[in-house]
């Protein structure tokens, strides 16, 4: 198959890109990088200009993937790539939801309202943007030529954001010499990482099986203190658990979900809890597989591992926040 891939060259792009390689199509990425798959073919363009994609819509394509997050470029793919393009698969996100607390809640669920916009102005437009896209391509290629995958929290080697890997790096590289580590003490908040790798297998298996739908793609939901204990089991650490109380952390200035001083993966507000349980029925009936957790966890932490990572890059505690945040908890 002829597989246009419009990005290729970040963390999901290129793994979707190298999926499609090995799977023996010809895979043309366009990109303002160049770091795509060996075997892709490249054209650079930055997709902020309007002729962006005059190089590859004047050739045929069995698939266009789109891992865009601007409203104003999807548009422009759609009227561009649609004469030549067999089918449009989207990656949105589960951010489009209008609701994120209803435990179990499938593709059906309402969505926020769509931006209008071409370019979002904040973080906080990224799921009207993301519905944005979705709508485009769906108008412009109709249901029985589009597909909508709509991921949650995406994990595994090499995650970008620091979320994923933070809790194996920590439990592998305590902060202290009692090697104590600091976790929230949230009994009742749902995890779900999706592996990368699985996410881009089941792409380009969507491509291949020329699938249409919209689709919740989205890892097995488990509790805090499983994904904790999992984390913990493939970092080998024997340590003590300094359990900490949501108010205390939240008294102290540690934040939630990611970022600086941070403690990755952990939400206090239950009207979230949805995020991370939705039902992923439909995205399986459909050949999605997912690796266990522990695999997961275990591959980021050996590249974390090899690649000299230190805990709190991109996400989590420092070691200098986590050692005070350990001397103030009094353990």
């Amino acid at each position: 198959m002829r597989v246009l891939v419009l990005g290729g060259t970040a963390w999901l792009g290129h793994a979707v890109a190298g999926v499609a390689v090995r799977g023996g199509h010809r895979v043309t990425c366009v990109a303002r990088g160049d770091a795509v798959p060996q075997g892709a073919a490249l054209v650079q363009a930055d997709r902020d200009a309007p002729e962006a994609l005059a190089a590859v819509s004047s050739s045929r394509w069995d698939a266009v993937i789109d891992l865009a997050r601007q409203p104003g470029h999807v548009r422009r793919a759609v009227h561009d790539l649609e004469p030549v393009a067999d089918r449009f698969v989207f990656v949105s996100s589960s951010s489009v939801h209008a609701s994120q607390a209803e435990v179990g809640a499938d593709e059906d669920a309402p969505l926020l309202g769509a931006l209008r916009a071409d370019v979002m102005s904040s973080p906080a437009d990224y799921g009207p943007a993301k519905v944005a896209c979705e709508e485009a391509v769906l108008d412009g290629f109709g249901v029985q030529r589009s597909v909508v995958v709509r991921p949650g929290l995406i994990g595994g080697p090499g995650d970008p954001s620091g979320r994923t890997g933070y809790w194996g790096l920590r439990f592998a590289k305590p902060s202290n010499p009692g090697q104590r580590v600091l976790v929230p003490d949230a009994p009742d908040l749902p995890t779900s990482v999706i592996d990368v790798r699985d996410l881009a297998e089941w792409i380009v298996r969507l491509v291949e099986q020329m699938s249409h739908g919209t689709f919740n793609a989205v890892g097995e939901p488990r509790p805090f203190p499983e994904h904790i204990d999992t984390a913990r089991q493939v970092a080998g650490h024997v340590g003590p658990i300094a359990l900490a109380t949501q108010d205390w952390l939240l008294g102290h200035g540690v934040a939630q979900w990611s970022g600086a001083r941070s403690l990755p993966l952990w939400l206090v507000d239950r009207s979230w809890y949805g995020m991370n349980a939705r039902s992923s029925a439909r995205a399986r009936a459909a050949g999605l597989e997912i690796r266990p957790l522990s695999e997961t966890l275990a591959d980021s932490l050996r590249r974390d591992l090899d690649h000299s990572a230190l805990p709190g890059r991109g996400a989590g505690l420092t070691d200098d926040e986590e050692r005070e945040l350990l001397t103030a908890l009094g353990t």
